[in-house]
């Protein structure tokens, strides 16, 4: 609704500021002057025992010199009511004697509807209350006793019954000449399918009614006694005034109380908003009988930045909050989260609340886990990671995740949170501080450690991957003396520095550089920052997100190495043809060396003494052979002119090599 030109000045010129915001504080008399309008309190925002909150009544504007709060009339009621514009505005409107703009017609029809239902429901609610204290209801008292609601209570959420019958409302209701159009419009009754008259549409239930945020019954929510009924718990069906979707149980005083500071609680029924309330928790809501929605979360989000969603410890529960997590994680913004308190199993907040007191559950509260524990709770709870496919759709299944929040900034924050949660999982953390490399505060920590999984290796963690650990009868042999992993540090330096220098293949080669295991840190927090600009989509400044990450150093080190300042595609960097074939190459040559060097580690753990001189000597031949072929394509690489008699000996060699290794197999076998 727009407000006229001119409506909110006179607004607030027919108020005043001193006489609105005193009903909030208490005025220092020694520091104040009446007569001027210039009025001093301690300020209702934040604690303090000094006036330090300045009204200016002439001006219209207050002041706090310790917090820096500042506004008019509209501004104090909102945050102190925590109430919308429109609403503040209408709150001072009434009190300024000023009516309202007026709405065009059809829109003024539609608001006569609502209130002339509004009207129909308080009716309803003052029948049912009625009914409540009748003999009828003898056994709904008796159950709201067992469960803790007293009669104060009672009367403070107005519960009250609905007899069973199919036409006692109805007939209250035309009694007291309401038309039959607004009792069924109110959903209070039902037209019969048979062509009789309307029956009600609550019978035999303890009757809960739900108010919008400025107060209006708006629907009700009914508790069968029958434990035979189909639905426990039954809700008004939609009308003009109702809508489950974007209402919220015991919204209005929930909004006054997280406004006052309480922590916004989300329950899932009613007796655990009163419960909650009952204890202290003022600030409590429900959804109404369905999983919270999105215009709930929104509402959720008006009251309080944070609030904590308080499930029942039991499957449905949990199943609930994980709900939760997939409607959450696109609406994330700045500030915007939730936390989740999840009950001991078997409990809801009432039954923690009568067995183990308010204590237990501001414990719980104090306690609760942010809304990225319980996601990665969820993906790997219950579940065994212990080959590299199961870790490998562990991490696809959380990037998958991370990929549906919208805000950059809290992606990325998501993103350091998962790394660290897999380190600990896997141990790569533990280990890391143990053989005294840098741990993950070091690293750039740009989304989740990738890769990591060299699959089917018995040993420990190292930089960039699972390590063969080798035997102790094979550690001074010639196959470890020659270096393992030398050339594949040269080709892993030219693949990360072409795709660094032409990031519009990236994503062509994603799959295959997450599974590249870097021989040191750095090229594996390259990678890293390579792999989560490509997930983002964010190819415009890779360089500079390294250099962002990781400082100069890592970029000059890698740029300054010969072989790759003379390899195509880092001399040709854009020619997308050239960096293609060249990074496939190189990519395809790392694989096939890792694979040679899997089949001679198994080779030497597979030997069974030292006395088998013939295995010995055929794996020293082949560790020569392969140590030429890697000299002479490095000294090929190094003068960028291979020539064909060059390119022939390297297959030779590679061939021989080849023919050794399955001779040694052909002899294990």
């Amino acid at each position: 609704m727009s407000l006229p030109p001119g409506f909110l000045d006179e607004l607030r010129n027919r108020t005043s500021i001193s006489q609105v915001v005193g009903r909030k504080v208490m005025w220092d008399q020694r520091k104040s002057n009446q007569g001027k309008g210039d009025m001093w309190a301690p300020c209702p925002f934040h604690q303090e025992k000094s006036a330090s909150f300045h009204v200016d009544d002439r001006k219209g504007y207050y002041y706090c010199f310790g917090c820096h709060a500042k506004g008019d009339a509209i501004t104090f009621i909102r945050e102190t009511e925590n109430v919308e514009f429109m609403e503040a505005v209408e709150i001072l409107a009434r009190e300024a004697g000023m009516p309202m703009p007026q709405r065009d017609p059809q829109a003024q029809k539609k608001a006569d509807k609502r209130n002339q239902l509004s009207d129909v429901m308080d009716m309803a609610v003052q029948y049912f209350r009625l009914q409540l204290s009748r003999g009828v209801a003898a056994d709904a008292r008796a159950y709201l006793q067992r469960r803790g609601l007293m009669g104060e209570t009672q009367a403070r959420f107005e519960i009250g019954f609905a007899p069973d019958g199919w036409q006692n409302l109805w007939d209250h209701l035309r009694g007291k000449g309401v038309e039959e159009e607004l009792i069924i419009g109110a959903g209070l009754a039902k037209p019969s399918s048979k062509g009789g008259k309307p029956y009600d549409a609550f019978r035999n239930r303890i009757m809960f009614p739900i108010r919008d945020p400025r107060g209006r019954c708006i629907a009700f929510g009914g508790r069968a006694m029958d434990p035979n009924d189909n639905a426990k718990y039954l809700n008004s069906s939609e009308t003009a005034l109702f809508d489950k979707g974007r209402n919220l149980y015991n919204h209005g005083p929930a909004r006054e109380a997280a406004g006052k500071g309480q922590p916004l609680i989300v329950a899932e029924g009613y007796m655990d908003v009163i419960a909650l309330a009952e204890a202290g928790f003022g600030a409590s809501v429900a959804p109404l009988g369905t999983a919270i929605t999105e215009n709930q979360l929104q509402l959720l989000w008006r009251i309080a930045p944070e609030p904590i969603i308080a499930l029942d410890g039991d499957t449905a529960g949990l199943r609930a909050a994980m709900r939760v997590i997939d409607l959450a994680l696109p609406l994330l913004e700045a500030g915007k989260s939730l936390r989740f308190a999840l009950m001991p199993e078997g409990k809801d907040p009432d039954d923690l609340i009568r067995q183990d007191g308010p204590e237990k559950l501001q414990e719980l509260l104090d306690n609760a886990i942010p809304m990225v524990d319980l996601l990665w709770q969820r993906e790997t709870e219950g579940k065994v990671f212990d080959s590299p496919e199961r870790r490998a759709a562990l991490d696809k299944s959380l990037r998958e995740k991370i990929k549906l929040i919208r805000d950059p900034s809290i992606r990325e924050h998501y993103g350091l949170a998962i790394k660290d949660l897999r380190g600990d999982l896997f141990g790569f953390n533990r280990r890391r501080e143990q053989q005294g490399d840098r741990g993950f505060a070091d690293a750039p920590q740009r989304g989740f450690q990738r890769g990591g999984f060299n699959g089917g290796f018995k040993g420990g963690w190292r930089k960039g991957g699972f390590a063969p650990t080798p035997l102790a009868s094979t550690k001074s042999s010639m196959l470890v003396a020659a270096g393992e992993g030398a050339d594949d540090h040269l080709r892993e330096a030219v693949i990360l520095a072409a795709l660094i220098r032409t990031p519009e293949l990236l994503r062509e080669f994603d799959s295959q550089i997450d599974r590249m295991q870097c021989v040191d840190r750095d090229r594996s927090d390259i990678r890293d920052i390579l792999l989560d600009c490509s997930d983002r989509g964010e190819m415009h400044d890779v360089e500079g997100r390294i250099f962002e990450a990781l400082g100069p150093y890592a970029l000059e080190s890698l740029f300054a190495l010969p072989h790759v300042a003379i390899a195509p595609a880092v001399r040709r960097a854009g020619d997308l043809e050239t960096v293609r074939m060249s990074v496939s190459e190189e990519l395809a040559k790392l694989q096939a060396t890792r694979g040679l060097d899997a089949e001679i580690s198994e080779a030497e753990e597979d030997l069974p003494t030292s006395e088998d001189e013939a295995l010995t000597h055929r794996l020293h031949q082949a560790t020569e052979t392969r140590n030429r072929a890697l000299r002479s394509e490095q000294e090929d690489r190094a003068h960028y002119d291979v020539g064909e008699n060059g390119a022939r000996i390297n297959r030779e060699e590679r061939d021989a090599f080849d023919a050794i290794l399955n001779n040694i197999n052909f002899t294990r076998r």
